[in-house]
């Protein structure tokens, strides 16, 4: 059975800083979409805006500079898909079985209050699709309701970057807000492994979350095991 994925990523290139140059974990986006691609699922990118989605610049160092982000970097075809994303306005929901956010710490500025993601998700999710996220990808799910007015992450097992994570990266001081403390006061039911930067995943249901870069390969094969037949 044809299985179709909508990645998302960011549109924001910058810290509140602008001279902090930020956004797609591009490691989080080659990880997951090699491993769907491998399942013979078809693939669609959005963003927030549509348009362009800058790259991380600690995503293209070691250790995340690996062969699966140096093959996407070296193909033109795929360094189009990030200049040119979809609008959430393009997309029919209906076409998706399961959407991914992928992270970044731009996603903290732009995928929290972005309306049209929002309602993607909420339609694949009660239509009994799948919503994964990795790392600062679970903003994306900060501020998505149910139609009965609750919050998709009330009391849902859910990980993503943590802050401890956050400190130990050296840029706690400026992030807008503390993700993992967020989602914990919408009623999520927060967990992260034991020792920072080591790979997590937790699957709740119909949603499936990976805490942090580390944590793609892991997060998109859980992804696969719900929706193969």
């Amino acid at each position: 059975m044809n299985r179709t994925i909508l990645h998302v990523v960011t549109n924001v290139s910058h810290f509140g800083n602008p001279k902090h140059k930020t956004g797609l974990w591009l490691s989080e986006l080659t990880h997951a979409y090699e491993i769907f691609a491998a399942h013979g699922f078809k693939q669609k990118i959005v963003s927030p805006a549509g348009g362009k989605s800058s790259l991380e610049p600690r995503s293209l160092r070691w250790p995340f500079l690996d062969s699966s982000v140096r093959s996407w970097l070296n193909d033109p075809s795929k360094m189009a898909l990030l200049d040119n994303t979809l609008s959430p306005e393009q997309l029919d929901s209906s076409e998706y079985d399961a959407i991914y956010f992928t992270g970044g710490h731009a996603v903290m500025w732009d995928f929290p209050d972005s309306i049209g993601l929002q309602q993607i998700t909420r339609d694949i999710y009660e239509r009994g699709g799948i919503v994964s996220s990795v790392c600062h990808g679970y903003c994306g799910l900060l501020n998505t309701c149910l139609s009965n007015g609750e919050h998709l992450v009330k009391a849902r097992r859910i990980t993503g970057f943590s802050w401890a994570e956050e400190v130990l990266a050296g840029v706690s001081r400026e992030m807008p807000y503390n993700a993992q403390q967020e989602m914990q006061k919408r009623g999520a039911r927060y967990e992260k492994a034991v020792l920072p930067f080591m790979p997590n995943v937790l699957v709740d249901g119909l949603l499936v979350t990976g805490q942090n870069p580390f944590s793609a390969k892991l997060t998109a094969k859980q992804v696969v095991s719900l929706l193969k037949p």
